[in-house]
């Protein structure tokens, strides 16, 4: 079937998106450089850290619009950098080595920044702008986003979308054919324009060799002062360059961040989506609302989060776990069928079948094997737990190694700090502690063992032995009655005596 015969103003514009897409490498989506502004001061977050490196779901701001750019594979990543220099790029080389940062040292506005962020480029390709305080980015609207720019052979497009308050936000004006015609940022909008809702997100894509040629007509002439990106825009217009928006499906990715009260919006809103996503998945959370999830949490089928639990860090939960009420768990790892609740803790391995609360803490380097039990005040800290162990309530372990199917009986404390260093307790299988136990390590009771309860245990106990480390009773007839006349426990001692 023959194609239609293009005239001749429709066969330039169709040349002009094959030149477009051959400079790129022919490919629809291929992105050639991303550059992040993130030099802003943030003066509103009222902080000493730098606004990109706070953070919300586990990750730092500028975290989560790195992850957004990465689908989108740019041969390249450039960050502008400013405020707290040193600190953001000692965050960058964590999360994006391979990022090359470039120092704003004066604020001079987004037109400047992208100006030094473009200094040695060779000028050719596509070029995506972002700004660093946006973690409600995905990468699915950026992808759309490039797409749409490359198959409309555009020389710019914006990302705009409806807000349902504009304030703050630089308002997109529109043609009457619907094309865009003009960014005015709100300082320098009139009433009538701040009228409008579709607003700037500050993400673009730009050919970059216009970008370059557009950047050098930039002027200062504003309210700020400055160099706005958004000036770009209109001279590209003014060329005859083409110039198109295209609208974010949800305009919650393009919150930006400015103050604790957006970042915590933000936050909301990032946790409902994880939530969400996971119940898609075969999660039960009973109460969405109250459960904070961070995205680096990894949580299998039919696991069930009850309220107010916290999953943070790089958390793993097997299937059929059950979390909450009220629990936190940071940098864990849960086996299937654990059951954990009223209870916070770090680091830690939690077995199989294994249960741990009401009011259990978890600290770093604990290690739960399978169907072991811990129960209410237990703390337990860089200690190994052998399977089917139980320590059922007010305890503290400490540097220690537990074997299998022992009992710790109530208020056991292993004393394993002499004031300069921690020491060792080992402690057998099959292992009955008695309550009240004090276990000065370094110290071994061997398996099969017994400990007296109230017993201090400084030496060894060897297997099948029973470690007493207390002095015998005595009782001293009459004591009250002498040393303690006319208390009421003297009177009630006298009426006991009296009735005999």
């Amino acid at each position: 079937m023959e194609e239609p015969e293009l005239s001749g103003k429709e066969l330039g514009r169709k040349l002009n998106r094959i030149g477009s897409v051959a400079q790129r490498g022919g490919e629809l989506n291929q992105l050639d450089l991303a550059i992040l502004l993130a030099a802003g001061e943030g003066k509103r977050m009222k902080s000493s850290r730098a606004k990109v490196l706070h953070e919300i779901a586990g990750r730092s701001l500028i975290a989560h619009v790195i992850k957004a750019v990465e689908p989108s594979a740019p041969n390249e990543l450039r960050v502008v950098v400013g405020a707290n220099k040193e600190e953001v790029i000692q965050h960058l080389s964590q999360i994006s080595p391979n990022a090359k940062t470039i120092y704003q040292e004066v604020r001079g506005g987004t037109g400047h920044a992208v100006k030094i962020a473009l200094a040695g480029y060779n000028s050719l390709g596509t070029v995506l702008i972002c700004a660093g305080d946006t973690p409600l980015l995905s990468g699915a609207t950026l992808k759309e986003l490039l797409k749409h720019h490359n198959s409309t052979g555009a020389s710019a497009t914006v990302l705009s979308a409806n807000m349902p308050d504009p304030s703050g936000y630089g308002r997109v004006l529109r043609e009457a054919s619907g094309d865009l015609a003009e960014i005015v940022e709100e300082k320098d909008a009139s009433e009538l324009q701040k009228q409008t809702t579709e607003i700037n997100s500050g993400v673009y894509i730009f050919a970059a060799t216009d970008l370059v040629a557009a950047l050098s007509k930039l002027s200062k002439d504003n309210v700020q002062q400055e160099e706005y990106l958004t000036d770009v825009i209109g001279i590209l217009k003014s060329e005859g360059k083409k110039v198109v928006a295209f609208k974010a499906p949800d305009f919650t990715e393009i919150l930006g961040i400015n103050d604790r009260s957006q970042l915590s919006q933000a936050a909301f809103i990032m946790n409902a989506r994880i939530c969400n996503a996971l119940m898609q998945s075969g999660v039960t959370i009973t109460d969405p609302m109250s459960t904070w999830i961070d995205l680096t949490a990894e949580i299998d089928v039919d696991v069930v989060i009850e309220p107010g639990s916290a999953i943070r860090g790089k958390t793993k939960i097997g299937r059929e776990a059950v979390i909450g009420p009220r629990t936190t768990l940071i940098d864990c790892e849960v086996g299937a069928q654990a059951r954990v609740f009223e209870s916070h803790c770090e680091s830690s391995v939690i077995g199989g079948s294994a249960q741990v609360g009401p009011y259990a803490h978890l600290r770093s380097g604990t290690v739960l094997s399978e169907q072991v039990r811990v129960g209410s005040f237990v703390e337990i800290k860089n200690t190994t737990i052998g399977e089917g162990t139980k320590v059922p309530h007010l305890s503290y372990l400490g540097d220690a190694s537990i074997g299998a199917q022992t009992n710790i009986g109530a208020a056991t404390v292993i004393v394993n700090y002499d004031g300069v260093e921690k020491h060792q307790t080992v402690i057998g299988d099959h292992v009955r502690i008695g309550s009240d136990s004090m276990l000065v390590a370094p110290v071994t009771i061997g398996d099969g063992a017994y400990t007296a309860a109230g017993s201090v245990i400084t030496e060894d106990v060897p297997p099948g032995a029973l470690g007493i480390g207390r002095a015998r009773q005595s009782n001293i007839l009459g004591w009250v009655l002498k040393r303690r006349n006319g208390s009421k426990s003297a009177q009630a001692a006298a009426k006991k005596e009296g009735s005999k």
